[in-house]
């Protein structure tokens, strides 16, 4: 069972993706929350797999909240879901550690199996919508050029490029070892080898530096 706080400051809106999702067999509401504070309070006494984070809320908006609660509890994945058409805020929450983004307006169908692909390790971010992001990146802090990005890469091997690919295409550590006939574990070697070597923070980050510089 994967176990989901929801925050949006909106009842409505929390009531009615809690019916959407109650209807899925494998996720539970555990909690619900009106702002950003109560999000990371949540978070933090119920221990979810998955934190549905409006991006924006009164008080402690999603990007505060997401960085509140990756900095606790990182195994928790957040996944940002607004109406919003925000690039700039959205580029904030995924550098703090959310796993991507959702619009409100998508069927409960889609927004549950957003919320099996980020519990497994995945990081959803629709092509659209990734486009726009990575346009909007600030370049990386040591000012990452072509010489150095070759530099890194360099640093991988062949296979761990792969995994690289196929983590800018959003995939979890499960369907990077199906499609590259290797084990999950071994998958999961990979990707921790990927980060440290790129020393980037964690699977999203790596992800958006495959999109960022034409990986994947």
């Amino acid at each position: 069972m994967i176990r989901v706080v929801l925050a949006d400051d909106h009842r409505a809106i929390r009531d009615g993706i809690q019916t959407l999702l109650a209807m899925e067999p494998d996720i539970q509401v555990v909690g619900a929350a009106g702002n950003g504070l109560e999000a990371v309070q949540l978070a933090l006494s119920l221990r979810p797999d998955v934190v549905l984070m409006d991006i924006r809320m009164p008080g402690m908006n999603g990007v505060e909240s997401t960085r509140a609660i990756r900095s606790v509890l990182p195994e928790v994945r957040v996944l940002i879901l607004t109406v919003y058409d925000d690039d700039e805020l959205i580029v904030d929450a995924l550098c703090e550690g959310a796993a991507g983004y959702l619009t409100k307006d998508l069927p409960g169908e889609e927004i549950a199996a957003a919320i099996r692909k980020v519990r497994e390790g995945g990081v959803v971010m629709p092509p659209p919508i990734a486009a726009k992001v990575v346009a909007h990146l600030p370049r990386d802090r040591k000012g990452t050029h072509e010489g150095q990005v070759r530099e890194l890469l360099e640093r991988l091997t062949h296979r761990e490029v792969e995994v690289l690919r196929l983590l800018g295409q959003g995939l979890s550590n499960r369907e990077i070892a199906q499609a590259l006939y290797i084990t999950e574990g071994t998958a999961r070697n990979h990707v921790s080898s990927i980060i440290e070597k790129l020393g980037v923070r964690d699977r999203t980050q790596a992800a958006l530096w495959a999109v960022r510089h034409g990986i994947a």
